[in-house]
């Protein structure tokens, strides 16, 4: 028999339910994501840094463990929620269960909830902090689940030394800035023939410079944008230099701040795989992936910058392109997204750029 486990939120709610994975007790900020697939992705996702994620889909774990599904060698949320759990997965490649594969990992798991009413509870007051424990429910943590703050969310995700990837048809030299950087957006530079040279967060723009790119990856990762102001510093030296960029999630939000604009917290933020976004060019909509809770507010952007993509919900900034240097952002998963109106040309767009900037790009 499952031991009894217990989600406490800021607001005092209390929610029972049963133990998984491992036991024991995290705090952390608990958010939703919509998405029916892609819980490996999501465990092993380095912009869940410091958060319990609840999933949406009732049954999680049905096609079990698939290392190649993972987007880093590390999971990185703090807690996980679910309706249920599958326990007996079908998969040709499944290679384990969900519930050995947290315990394994240190996450804390917590099923036999009713997830509706939490999803409702976040997407009403907004995101929150909460604590799971496993076992007896704890007295007097009111204080110390409010004071819960994700602090240094880059400085713990990020290498911590410079990494090199060669392409099996090198044609480009790209320097990618590791905020958090994921598996599936590697493969997508890689496959479009880009050396990729990934460096940690703290690289200085003149070292960057140093490496001589002919392009400049920001990658997503978490946290509040706006704590690395030492990022967005070299950022804003870097762009001087008018080397060819392109900036995902969090890469979006800290080119942006570079550039004087503004970022604000999200109610609930925006995290599943079924969230529209409409190219203000063609007006056609792409359903995206998405994992963040920030956003870049539209008008705080400067003269030379104008929105590409907005949020069909909330009609907040998904996008940004820019005319006094060759840079463009998307805050969605542009590796993510499949059917006719994927997203994944983007990374043809990146090349095309490098190719249109750089004439002297390596052939």
């Amino acid at each position: 028999m499952s031991k009894k486990a217990y989600l406490i939120l800021e607001n005092g709610t209390v929610f029972e339910g049963k133990s998984f994975g491992a036991e024991g007790q995290a705090i952390g900020e608990v958010v939703f994501s919509t998405s029916m697939v892609g819980y490996l992705e999501t465990l092993t996702d380095p912009s869940n840094f410091g958060q319990i994620v609840v999933q949406t889909f009732p049954l999680i774990g049905n096609y079990g463990i698939v290392t190649e599904n993972f987007e880093t060698e590390k999971t990185y949320a703090k807690a996980y929620i679910v309706r249920e759990w599958c326990q007996n997965p079908s998969n040709f490649r499944c290679e384990g269960v969900l519930d050995t594969f947290l315990k394994d990992n240190g996450i804390i798991g917590l099923y036999d909830i009713d997830t509706r009413q939490l999803t409702k509870i976040i997407r009403e007051t907004g995101v929150m902090n909460g604590m799971i424990v496993s076992g007896q429910l704890p007295e007097n943590v009111a204080d110390e689940i409010k004071n819960y703050t994700i602090v240094d969310a880059v400085k713990n995700v990020t290498c911590e030394k410079t990494v090199e990837y060669k392409a099996e048809d090198g044609k480009y030299n790209v320097v990618v800035m590791d905020m958090g950087l994921k598996n599936s957006t590697k493969q997508q530079l890689l496959g479009r023939g880009c050396n990729l040279t990934v460096v940690p967060a703290t690289t200085t723009a003149e070292q960057i410079v140093a490496l001589k790119p002919d392009g400049i990856f920001i990658s997503t990762g978490p946290g509040d944008p706006a704590e690395n102001t030492d990022v967005i510093a070299e950022l804003k030296k870097l762009m001087q230099y008018k080397i060819p960029t392109f900036g995902v999630g969090l890469g979006h939000q800290l080119l942006a701040l570079s550039q004087g604009a503004k970022t604000v917290k999200l109610k609930y933020g925006h995290r599943g795989a079924n969230i529209p976004a409409v190219n203000t060019d063609t007006r056609r909509v792409h359903i995206t992936s998405q994992n963040h809770g920030y956003a870049v507010l539209s008008s705080t952007l400067p003269v030379y910058a104008k929105p590409s993509f907005i949020n069909a919900n909330d009609d907040t900034c998904e996008g940004v392109s820019y005319t006094k240097f060759p840079a463009f952002s998307v805050q969605f998963d542009p590796d993510a997204a499949k059917g006719e109106l994927h997203t994944s040309y983007l990374f043809d767009k990146f090349t095309d750029l490098i190719k249109e900037v750089n004439v002297n790009a390596v052939k």
